[in-house]
């Protein structure tokens, strides 16, 4: 009887407390389910505003609508500031291309270098109406590259940066273009070895640098050219032609501009701002 009363007690006991344990179990499974709700639903609108709050900075936090108007606002000034800058270097070359061709041309007419029609001679400059915007749209264009190639290449041109050593190029470019009528040599081989070498002692002189010295020849030949063609329309001529229809002591003159008006470009280029990325 005894152990019977005692199985009887322990195997009724054993079961209580497993009855009692279940409910017990599933009340603390619901209230961790119950606090996981209230923790996601709290969390959750937080988190999916720090998703979808735009231009939200790690550091400084999110953006507000002035300071995105502000950074918007800087970006459309600074192209305006760039274009504005891009102009006023535009008008300064073609007017230093016009002024310089009406000069030159005047120089050559003078000394029956470059012959004309007598229509065009009758005129105050001695020149051709064409010939003063195309020098000067040649001079804006030339004077433009020259620091836009630089940049490309990653080689600020930095050798001799004052106005004073551009007047001093300009001058020597001036006086080549005077011997080139005023000299007189045996023949034209002559004086053309000699512009030769006073228009790589200018661009030594005054610009030493390779993107100089390649767009000289590229603006040398491609000037050439143009003023072939011209020629052999009947546009204009000149007098005691050895290079096809033309002096060969010309390209040396178009290669010596093009250094003096590049030089100028970059002098005019210098303390203005970057152009601006799309980014």
């Amino acid at each position: 009887m005894p152990r019977l009363d005692d199985h009887f007690w322990s195997c009724s006991c054993a079961q209580g407390a497993r009855h009692r344990g279940r409910p017990a179990a599933r009340a603390g499974g619901l209230a961790a389910k119950v606090g996981a709700m209230i923790t996601s639903s709290v969390a959750g609108p937080s988190l999916r505003a720090a998703h979808s709050a735009p231009h939200t900075d790690l550091a400084r936090g999110p953006r507000s609508p002035g300071e995105r108007a502000r950074g918007q606002g800087s970006g459309s000034g600074h192209a305006t500031s760039w274009h504005y800058h891009l102009l006023q270097r535009s008008l300064v070359l073609f007017s230093v291309g016009v002024v310089l061709a009406l000069v030159l041309n005047l120089l050559q007419v003078q000394r029956n270098v470059t012959l004309f029609p007598e229509e065009v001679i009758a005129t105050i400059f001695s020149s051709a109406w064409w010939v003063p915007p195309c020098c000067g749209t040649a001079a804006a264009v030339v004077g433009l590259l020259y620091p836009c190639i630089d940049s490309h290449l990653g080689e600020p041109h930095k050798f001799k940066r004052e106005w004073a050593s551009v007047m001093r190029c300009v001058a020597v470019f001036v006086g080549i273009n005077h011997a080139s009528a005023k000299l007189d040599f045996a023949n034209n081989v002559q004086l053309s070895l000699t512009l030769a070498a006073l228009s790589l002692g200018l661009w030594w002189t005054f610009d030493r640098s390779r993107s100089g010295l390649g767009l000289g020849i590229t603006i040398a030949f491609l000037a050439t050219l143009i003023t072939q063609l011209l020629v052999y329309n009947g546009v204009y001529q000149y007098t005691s032609p050895d290079f096809l229809y033309i002096r060969s002591w010309l390209p040396c003159i178009f290669f010596s501009g093009g250094v003096t008006v590049g030089n100028i470009g970059r002098q005019l280029a210098m303390g203005v701002p970057e152009k601006p990325h799309s980014d």
